[in-house]
């Protein structure tokens, strides 16, 4: 990794079948250790069941209230400044349970590749 800022544009947030918005904040070949992504869920949304093969994820609560749903452990109920921690492999989906969208920031160690997703939906 070479030190220096990246500055994402807001403007190349995109939609993804898991019925979520993502915007890229830090993912590149450039730094293998991890990538941090925003993602943003409307209200009443539950994303799409997917796991990330070889990748754990962390996910920091921004802003509003849902409730995420992770293999082999019971529903849980997040909010802002929560921490959801995710294991490599685990099946995965958050519903957007409030009334404004659900945004939080998406860690992952080693950074996420699209070839790594697998939707089980």
């Amino acid at each position: 990794m070479q030190a220096g800022v990246v500055r994402p544009d807001p403007a190349r947030e995109f939609y993804t079948p898991e019925r979520c918005y993502i915007l890229e904040l830090s993912n590149s070949s450039g730094d293998e250790a991890l990538s941090i992504a925003r993602a943003r869920v409307e209200p009443g949304v539950t994303t799409a069941f997917h796991k990330v093969i070889d990748t754990a994820e962390r996910y920091v609560i921004l802003e509003g209230e849902g409730v995420v749903e992770i293999e082999g452990q019971d529903a849980e109920s997040v909010g802002v400044g929560d921490v959801v921690l995710i294991p490599p492999d685990a099946e995965q989906r958050i519903t957007n349970t409030g009334e404004v969208d659900l945004i939080f920031l998406a860690l992952c160690t080693p950074r996420f590749r699209q070839d790594n997703y697998i939707a089980t939906d």
